[in-house]
């Protein structure tokens, strides 16, 4: 962890931060919710031993990049904007994007709009998704299902206002590290689904989870809150709506994300190859939403075997 370096650059006049270690090809890991550059740890270090420089920035809003003026306007286009201000002022050309949760929809939304800039994309836990308002398959989930829940304003900061950060932070890893969609009654908020007993997953340290907090208390949830939640329902703004470069999924066969709205029928039948067609899926077994943090080892040899056939 000493090796990783920390910088700044300004983009689209915020001031954000990113994580970098290692020379040669470039990758680009982006981070989903509630993790952040810390998030890819394993990776980073993993893929530069490997001979590759890695880079991991945080989302505007999030950990130690500069919160914008009105997060609640933030959309999943501006990412896209500050990723490609991010990587043009550091004079890079063309990168290797991996994407975690929300982050794997940037990568795609990226790869849609600047396709000459990506040699090839790699997603964990959330694949290839059509966006837009027709959707989003609200009749498939749960009535308190969580992204419905922090889609209203006000709701979501009301229930993690109870608690301290690392109260809230703890919670979310608990319960997206497991295989059920989170999805309350009616007199429950999202938080009241853990028991304070609960204790981390075995592969979050206390080290850890005081990190996550640390980053989160600077930053707050505001941002967080508005992409991916609040901004879900953005559209790509393209019409051909493919990915044409190399691609690999990686899922936990646990990861609760599968019952999303059909999501794992629309990866095991094929049908997310019709957007997706150079596509390699690999699922772990014992996998959750967070198998790069869960199964570091695994995971790493999977996105270096990916990038070496590549380079």
């Amino acid at each position: 962890m000493e090796k990783i370096h920390h910088n700044y650059v300004n983009v689209r006049g915020l001031k954000l931060h990113f994580a970098e270690i290692g020379t040669g090809p470039v990758v680009v890991f982006l981070h989903g919710f509630p993790e952040i550059w810390y998030s890819w740890r394993h990776q980073m270090i993993a893929v530069a031993n490997a001979g590759f420089r890695a880079i991991a920035p945080d989302f505007r809003g999030y950990g130690l990049s500069e919160l914008p003026t009105y997060p609640e306007l933030t959309t999943y286009k501006d990412l896209v904007d500050d990723l490609l201000d991010m990587i043009d002022s550091l004079d890079i050309h063309q990168v290797f994007l991996v994407g975690k949760d929300f982050g794997a929809r940037v990568v795609f939304h990226f790869v849609l709009l600047h396709p000459n800039r990506v040699l090839a994309v790699a997603t964990l836990g959330v694949p290839f998704l059509l966006t837009g308002p027709g959707t989003f398959p609200q009749d498939l989930l749960p009535k308190g299902f969580y992204v419905l829940r922090w889609q209203e304003p006000g709701r979501a900061e009301a229930d993690f206002g109870r608690f301290d950060t690392k109260t809230v932070v703890k919670n979310i890893y608990i319960l997206f590290s497991g295989s059920e969609l989170p999805a309350p009654k009616d007199d429950e908020e999202i938080m009241d689904l853990v028991d304070p007993s609960t204790p981390l997953p075995a592969w979050v340290t206390e080290e850890d989870l005081a990190n996550y907090a640390s980053l989160y208390e600077n930053s707050g949830f505001q941002t967080a809150l508005q992409v991916p939640y609040r901004a879900w329902l953005e559209e790509y703004g393209v019409e051909d709506i493919k990915i044409k470069v190399p691609s690999l999924l990686v899922m936990g066969e646990k990861d609760y994300a599968l019952k999303f709205g059909g999501l794992e029928h629309f990866i095991s039948s094929g049908m997310v190859k019709e957007y997706v067609p150079n596509l390699e899926i690999t699922f772990l077994p014992e996998g959750s939403h967070f198998v790069q943090e869960q199964f570091p080892q695994q995971v790493n040899q999977l996105i270096i075997n990916f990038l070496n056939k590549l380079v």
